[in-house]
């Protein structure tokens, strides 16, 4: 039988508390929500959680946010050890590819708790990025891999992942959207708080450390905004600020539309009415197909292709190129009407509920016995019995998930 928080949900960001929302609320009593305090600003996080309706954390770290990354992982892994041994979980599930992910992943599998990891799989091959290297680690550690698009799924299998230990489940951010998207009287009065028409604006989001930490490239990024011939608004994050201020930028921000954060609920209604997105964002790049939005995504490269090859995204490198595409979709008038006409390549909306299904099964099994004389924590990944020789306790999901 499965007991009351056998399942573990460590996530410690905005993105992971969105895309995990619906996964948390179907695991019911079965689960426990444990929060790293990555994103520390409550802006960032705390009115996330209250929005999105899930019970307070079981377990959140302290001074945890602003560290270094290594230490910063150093330190959660320690934690969260610490926290595993004294009350095991039967799984662990992490999301995505932060710092938080990196770390629950590697306490768990020290612990001897299988991972399960939602939204496995995707690579941008680009080592630079600390999300292809957190991806990667996960990779290597997960029992389960829960992928998004048969795209995803691929890469695990190129890698050596044996099938039977992954499972395309499609996307959480489709159901995420559609629990979060405002009404449009909701979202027209957004526009009129904001002072900006409805499909008349650009909707910016920026916090990469590529764009922001190179003051010639952020630089680069605001002049072309602001020669855009449309309002822009930027809901700019703490650390966009904070480098823009240290740059002695904060003047061309202003100019921009900048405003404070805003949450999840309100992004999406406004980017439901604005004519362009521009972000750096892994999620915008996942959210503007379900909204059938256009979007300039601002990266060297990006780990999800599905957005760019279903014509709802295009990558550009920071230069003249990004005021030239912008000024094409703001000028194209049958673009709307095309992106409405097209499938979200991340699923069907039932992701959330497939992964409920899968975490459940695994933490059903019987727990595992450590190896004689070896202590948990100095197990490495092939400590893992493989999920093939317990098949028949993980439901089969359907591959690849129906499109929208």
């Amino acid at each position: 039988m499965i007991r009351g928080g056998s399942v573990a949900v460590v996530l410690g960001t905005r993105p992971e508390i969105v895309k995990l929302a619906r996964v948390v609320r179907g695991l019911g009593e079965h689960g426990r929500l444990v929060y790293t305090g990555q994103h520390y600003d409550d802006t960032l996080s705390g009115s996330i959680f209250r929005g999105m309706n899930l019970p307070a954390p079981r377990l959140r770290l302290d001074g945890i946010g602003g560290m270094p990354r290594g230490r910063q992982i150093g330190a959660m892994i320690s934690a969260l050890c610490d926290a595993f041994t004294l009350d095991p979980p039967r799984a662990v599930v992490v999301q995505g590819d932060t710092n938080s992910t990196s770390a629950g992943a590697q306490a768990a599998q020290y612990c001897d708790i299988p991972v399960i990891h939602v939204e496995a799989g995707l690579r941008s091959r680009d080592r630079a990025m600390p999300e292809e290297i957190n991806r990667q680690v996960v990779g290597v550690l997960a029992e389960l891999h829960c992928a998004p698009t048969e795209v995803a799924a691929a890469n695990l299998r190129a890698e050596g992942v044996p099938p039977s230990r992954i499972r395309v489940t499609g996307n959480t951010i489709v159901e995420a959207v559609t629990d979060s998207l405002p009404g449009h009287e909701e979202s027209r009065a957004m526009l009129r708080r904001y002072g900006v028409p409805d499909d008349g604006f650009v909707l910016v989001t920026l916090h990469r450390p590529e764009n922001t930490d190179d003051p010639h490239r952020l630089r680069l990024i605001l002049d072309e905004l602001e020669r855009l011939g449309l309002p822009v608004l930027f809901p700019v994050h703490p650390r966009t600020l904070h480098r823009a201020e240290g740059f002695g930028l904060r003047r061309a921000l202003a100019g921009l539309g900048a405003v404070d954060p805003v949450d999840h609920r309100a992004f999406l209604g406004l980017a439901r009415h604005a004519r362009l997105l521009v972000s750096d964002s892994g999620g915008v790049q996942e959210e503007c197909t379900v909204l059938k939005k256009p979007l300039i995504v601002l990266r060297n490269s990006t780990e999800r292709p599905e957005a760019v090859e279903a014509g709802f995204a295009t990558l550009l490198r920071p230069g003249p190129d990004i005021g030239r595409v912008a000024r094409e979709y703001i000028a194209d008038a049958t673009l709307a009407a095309r992106l409405a006409s097209r499938p979200s390549p991340y699923g069907d909306g039932r992701a959330s509920e497939r992964i409920v299904e899968l975490a459940l099964a695994l933490a059903g099994r019987p727990a595992r016995t450590p190896t004689p004389h070896t202590s948990p924590a100095h197990h490495g990944p092939s400590a893992a019995p493989p999920v093939a020789a317990a098949a028949h306790a993980v439901p089969p999901v359907a591959s690849p998930v129906p499109s929208l």
